[in-house]
């Protein structure tokens, strides 16, 4: 049951990122689903102008994340995986 769950949990992550991603792709960026941690933590991988612009970070966080979390309240965080914080 768990294992179903938690693929439930990663095919509703896909869709939120699906939403998100035509405004990303807009400013010529895009983004990628890449792992959900044990922790409910999303990792993500930005491409395109979205991995080298210095406003990702603040994109990601105040943007992405917060989608997220507002549409599966169980998700921790996002995190971009190739991204300095």
């Amino acid at each position: 049951m768990e294992n179903q769950n938690r693929e439930e949990l990663i095919k509703r992550v896909n869709n939120v990122i699906n939403q998100i991603r035509p405004y990303l792709v807009a400013d010529g960026g895009d983004i990628e689903f890449v792992h959900l941690t044990e922790e409910n933590n999303v990792q993500v991988e930005l491409k395109g102008a979205c991995a080298t612009c210095s406003m990702s970070i603040m994109t990601l966080k105040q943007g992405v994340e917060q989608a997220m979390i507002k549409a599966i309240p169980e998700i921790k965080s996002v995190q971009a995986i190739n991204l300095a914080y």
